[in-house]
């Protein structure tokens, strides 16, 4: 099953546009992607890039993947898609592809992205997968996009954003281990409200973000069929 992630971004068409189809600005807020960087190639609407992972602080996987946008349509929305591919044996993902779609409303865009891929080391990989690697993915889409929207609506910078993420889980923790020398009766409730309590507005949260398609799902755009691999 694709992953499918939309978030609501009050913000300038143009603006959203830049930052997410610029590689440069793409990597600040991705947390899935410590590098993207533009590849030489023909000239044409296709466009290649490297990409990068930082998995450990002495692990880096990293592969290539071709995109392309539609940035004027009769319908008014606008559309990327790219496919990728990594030859590193490391590396969990095989290949895959996807799309963003750019969804005006009068409350805002409705930026959203579906997207899946296959995956190597055979049994255990696609166990491995499904019980981990494909949550992780649905969660950091899901934070990246929030982080963007907060860049996008409050230019709060991705790195700045990141600051108040890391500083709001050390004080979640703290609350927990303030409350352990009192005992299980007084952990439960700190661990409860460590969990549950909203996040700052300043601060990116998945929990924002939609995780399934409010209605039908919305076929991938045909540009994303017409997209070579890479």
């Amino acid at each position: 099953m694709g992953l499918y992630i939309e978030a609501l971004i009050r913000t300038d068409p143009e603006r959203l546009w830049d930052r997410t189809q610029d590689p440069a600005r793409h990597q600040r807020w991705d947390l899935r992607f410590t590098e993207i960087s533009p590849l030489p190639g023909p000239a044409g609407s296709a466009r290649r890039f490297r990409y990068a992972t930082r998995v450990l602080p002495f692990l880096t996987v990293s592969g290539t993947g071709t995109s392309a946008g539609e940035r004027e349509r009769a319908d008014g929305e606008r559309v990327s898609a790219l496919r990728f591919a990594s030859p590193e044996r490391l590396s969990l993902l095989a290949e895959g592809s996807g799309y963003w779609r750019y969804v005006p409303t009068a409350d805002g865009i409705r930026f959203l992205t579906g997207y899946d891929y296959r995956t190597r080391w055979g049994r255990f990989g696609a166990v491995a997968d499904r019980l981990v690697f494909r949550p992780l993915m649905g969660w950091a889409t899901a934070w990246s996009f929030d982080r963007l929207r907060l860049w996008c609506e409050r230019d709060l910078s991705p790195t700045r954003s990141l600051t108040y993420a890391l500083a709001e889980v050390l004080v979640r923790i703290a609350l927990v281990a303030v409350a352990l020398p009192f005992g299980p009766a007084a952990v439960l409730p700190a661990a409860l409200a460590a969990l549950l309590a909203p996040p700052s507005p300043r601060t990116p949260a998945a929990r924002r973000c939609l995780r399934r398609p409010p209605g039908r799902p919305a076929a991938a755009p045909s540009l994303l069929a017409r997209l070579e691999r890479p």
